[in-house]
């Protein structure tokens, strides 16, 4: 088993308001291996960008951690000073943010623009700097990159204004890479070559990501293990396989139901009743209890631990408890697992929901 690069334990985040304390992130732990992506899956505001930028050291002013550890390589980065996350971020860890226009500055070349974080952090002299930008660029796709070092953000389109801002966060060779919904603005299409540069730069620089999105179809085609989001804590992570064909969490299963597949035919796709919880007041036991179909009594009065499903696969729901009665799971996630069985008996090691999406 690979070394864990990353490790989160217990982290707590509230945010101070003019309505009272958000308990924005409560008790989230998980681990990132060397060479891996973990996928953090979950509608807005189920806390996933929260969770990221605080690896980052990138909280609001009015956000406080109440309690955790984040420890990069062993070492607590809350306990950093501000000095020393600076070091680290852009150059052991960087972000890649979801809208290029915003991340890229308008009065800047590119070229001064992905050389800036080498003359940040000082590791090479100004030419150098501009010869490992132009190399980057080439690395993430830019046509002709010698020349359009000297062009300016908006005389690229979109997808070229994502890969410029990959080539910003990767130019340093980061140790982990934190992708926050890179492909949300962009049409499917380019949607699929950011995913493919991903993969390419990571088998290259030898990169951890964190991918952060709510579009599974995405994470189908990327991830190594899935951790999936609801209200501010992590109720269900496995590996790809174990979250695609085998969920065991309701939330889970109400995303899987509602994804759109061209194999979906005459049956209806599925939605989630109700919106998630207040967290200004967080309910008293399982947060998903109100919009859960599957919800017995105790949901409603206590949290749910995690349960063991297999060594890779954990899942806090109440129905894995050996006294709750049996429930099925949805058609739609059936019907997944019964076309996952048939490709493994088949020998095959195609995702079929990647392809069904990609085709």
């Amino acid at each position: 088993m690979s070394q864990n690069i990353l490790e989160v334990k217990n982290l707590k985040i509230n945010f101070s308001t003019f309505a009272g304390t958000v308990q924005a992130i409560r008790n989230v732990s998980f681990d990132l291996r060397k060479g891996e992506t973990l996928a953090i899956v979950g509608e807005s505001g189920s806390g996933k960008s929260v969770t990221t930028r605080s690896i980052m050291g990138l909280l609001a002013s009015n956000a406080q951690i109440k309690s955790g550890e984040i420890k990069f390589k062993g070492q607590d980065l809350l306990k950093e000073s501000a000095k020393e996350m600076d070091h680290h971020r852009g150059n052991d860890i960087s972000m890649i943010f979801q809208d290029p226009m915003t991340s890229l500055d308008p009065t800047m070349t590119i070229g001064k623009q992905v050389a800036e974080p080498l003359l940040i952090h000082g590791k090479i002299s100004k030419e150098n700097a501009l010869k490992r930008a132009q190399e980057v660029l080439e690395l993430v796709g830019i046509p002709n990159a010698r020349a359009r070092m000297k062009d300016y953000p908006h005389q690229f389109s979109g997808g070229q204004r994502q890969r410029i801002v990959i080539a910003i966060a990767i130019v340093n060779y980061p140790e982990i890479l934190i992708a926050d919904e890179p492909t949300t603005a962009l049409d499917v299409t380019v949607q699929a070559q950011i995913i493919d540069l991903m993969r390419e730069l990571q088998e290259k620089l030898e990169t951890s990501i964190i991918f952060i999105t709510h579009d599974l179809g995405v994470v189908a085609g990327i991830a190594d293990r899935v951790a999936v989001m609801y209200a501010g804590k992590i109720v269900e992570y496995g590996t790809v396989d174990e979250i695609f064909y085998e969920p065991r969490h309701p939330y889970t299963w109400g995303l899987l139901s509602s994804m759109p597949t061209l194999d979906i035919g005459s049956h209806k796709l599925a939605s989630i009743p109700g919106t998630p919880p207040d967290l200004l007041d967080p309910p008293q036991g399982d947060a998903f209890a109100a919009r859960n179909p599957y919800a017995m009594n105790i949901d409603f009065q206590a949290q749910p631990p995690f349960f063991q499903v297999s060594e890779t696969h954990y899942a806090a729901t109440w129905l894995l408890h050996p006294d709750a009665p049996h429930v099925d799971p949805p058609a739609a996630i059936q019907r997944r697992f019964a076309e996952y069985q048939k490709l493994l008996q088949a020998g095959q090691v195609e995702n079929p929901i990647e392809g069904s999406l990609n085709e």
